[in-house]
């Protein structure tokens, strides 16, 4: 039996090299869940960490009773991590957020009562504790980002999201996909509100971006959503006698 499904939101958090967040952030997040507004749980999903990251995730997952975890046999990425914990969850709603707590899980709370309305609702980073060149790299990217897909969002490297997962799970997986899941959201036709959230500095770990995944990268990923976007067919199903498994 798949235990996601007995909660209403599971939160998949990516884990690459981050041993040094790992205890903090389950303390955080289970902090979290014992006060939130609906019940919650935690998807880890390592992404094929080398230092002790796997190791300190099934102590926790062992100690906190709402917390669970998958593990890739090497590093996939970012997209990889996201997508194969939405695909695992059996719960109506997902959402997402990054080891290096730079956001918190208490925003979820700011989210979620958005989540009946909307099938993403995403936040926005508000007094942003990043580098110089991390902001301008991440203000040029966005814009750009916005221009080729018309997705009108301010911030879609904020980690903080609730999706239906229905929606999440049908959305098309692909290298970068973590850069366009609103826009991935827009192309079946779903509905995206966005809110403000905190940001903090990273106090531990090291981050896992430079100029060539956040700048490079993101301008060419962006004519792959294109090409996309011009082929993409939605459907809906009349009628039928096959019940859903």
């Amino acid at each position: 039996m798949n235990q996601t499904g007995q909660y209403e939101f599971s939160i998949v958090v990516p884990i690459y090299n981050e041993e040094d967040n790992v205890i903090r952030l389950a303390g955080e997040l289970t902090g979290y869940i014992d006060h939130a507004s609906v019940r919650t749980c935690v998807l880890f999903v390592n992404d094929g960490s080398v230092d002790q990251s796997l190791q300190k995730i099934i102590e926790v997952c062992k100690q906190y009773q709402h917390m669970f975890y998958i593990s890739f046999d090497k590093n996939y990425g970012l997209s990889a991590a996201i997508k194969a914990g939405i695909d695992r969850v059996a719960s109506p709603f997902v959402g997402y957020i990054d080891a290096d707590l730079q956001t918190s899980p208490e925003d979820f709370e700011l989210l979620l009562p958005y989540r009946e309305d909307y099938e993403l609702i995403t936040g926005i980073r508000t007094g942003r504790k990043d580098s110089f060149g991390k902001k301008i790299s991440s203000k040029i990217a966005n814009s750009f980002r916005r221009m080729m897909t018309h997705d009108g969002v301010e911030d879609t490297g904020c980690p903080l999201k609730v999706i239906k997962s229905d929606y999440a799970k049908r959305i098309p997986f692909f290298k970068g996909m973590h850069r366009f899941l609103p826009a991935l959201i827009l192309l079946q036709e779903g509905k995206i509100k966005q809110i403000p959230v905190r940001h903090f500095e990273r106090i531990a770990g090291k981050s896992k971006f430079h100029l060539w995944n956040r700048l490079v990268s993101p301008f060419m990923d962006c004519f792959a959503y294109r090409w996309m976007k011009k082929r993409y067919i939605n459907y809906s199903i009349e009628t039928g006698n096959i019940e859903n498994s």
